[in-house]
């Protein structure tokens, strides 16, 4: 686990687009934090490091997005889902256990049981005017190998 503080959404997207620039085929990164902190900007960053041109929006009430890239990124707002079975309705396992593509999953904290063994944990927290504090996490091996590559470019002091 480490953490890594950006003091503005340009900090924070560089931090995102330096994920895409390591991130395999096959990754879940689970974001969660309040609303407003910057969860969309993160993946909408993260998209675009990976080649999305499409606008990347948060899909509150579509529930799911998927973009073309140079790998399909799925991006879930389980903000908005009451239950467990309604993951099932819209396809969430399918996704979250495929090996092709990406998966970005914001409020993952709302079903910890319904998230895949192998995932990046991303909570991050507001620190009011002095920017965001990213804490990074992983779980099974495939995520681990990333956060510790992860770990070695990226400065706490982003």
């Amino acid at each position: 686990m480490f953490t890594c503080i950006t003091r503005s959404p340009e900090e924070t997207a560089h931090l995102a687009g330096t994920i895409g620039k390591i991130i395999h085929e096959g990754t879940v990164i689970c974001l969660d934090g309040e609303l407003g902190v910057g969860k969309t900007l993160f993946v909408r960053a993260l998209a675009r490091t990976l080649g999305v041109e499409s606008d990347v929006t948060s899909p509150t009430f579509n529930l799911m997005n998927i973009y073309e890239a140079a790998c399909p990124i799925v991006h879930f707002d389980l903000y908005r889902i009451a239950s467990e079975e309604e993951l099932e309705d819209i396809g969430f396992y399918e996704y979250v256990e495929a090996t092709e593509g990406i998966v970005l999953i914001e409020w993952a904290e709302k079903f910890p049981e319904a998230m895949p063994e192998d995932r990046v944990q991303v909570n991050i927290a507001n620190l009011g005017g002095e920017g965001r504090q990213f804490t990074f996490a992983a779980e099974g091996e495939k995520s681990t190998r990333l956060l510790e590559e992860l770990s070695e470019i990226v400065d706490p002091e982003h």
